[in-house]
């Protein structure tokens, strides 16, 4: 039984950790994209505006795989740290690749993402969702290594 309490009191103290990580990733995100996510989100919403309506998908798919991303760099944080401040630190760093990852895809492809998802191109949302999950994805096994 002592054991299963020290297993639930880990389990609060990594959670505690984790989920203002998760935050603290998505506040990055909002505050380094020049569009505004939720904004863009939430004007696509009771609107007959096309263009609205498709920045808010794209908009959403974006910040959704960027969101999974972070998810897939903490969950190998997690299982691979070897203390509290070891998990922040790899989620720190995790946040903020993931930054750094979306501007190197923004240099190199032949659009501007920056400027197609406030237009409601929902294809390179959905692109740039997957170029996100890939990346956390590399970055968890990274962390593995």
């Amino acid at each position: 039984m002592e054991m299963q309490f020290e297993g639930f009191i880990n389990f609060l103290l990594y959670l505690a950790v984790t989920l203002p990580l998760l935050g603290f990733g998505l506040l990055v995100f909002a505050f380094t994209t020049p569009y505004k996510e939720f904004k863009l989100i939430s004007e696509g919403a009771n609107t007959d505006d096309k263009q609205k309506i498709n920045a808010a998908k794209a908009a959403a798919h974006d910040l959704g795989g960027k969101v999974i991303g972070l998810a897939i760099v903490l969950a190998s944080a997690i299982y691979h740290s070897v203390s509290l401040l070891d998990l922040a630190i790899w989620g720190v760093i995790g946040a903020v690749f993931q930054v750094l990852v979306f501007y190197v895809f923004e240099l190199l492809t032949p659009f501007k993402v920056i400027a197609e998802i406030p237009k409601g191109n929902v294809a390179v949302g959905i692109f740039a969702s997957r170029l996100s999950i890939a990346t956390g994805l590399l970055m968890a096994a990274l962390i593995s290594y």
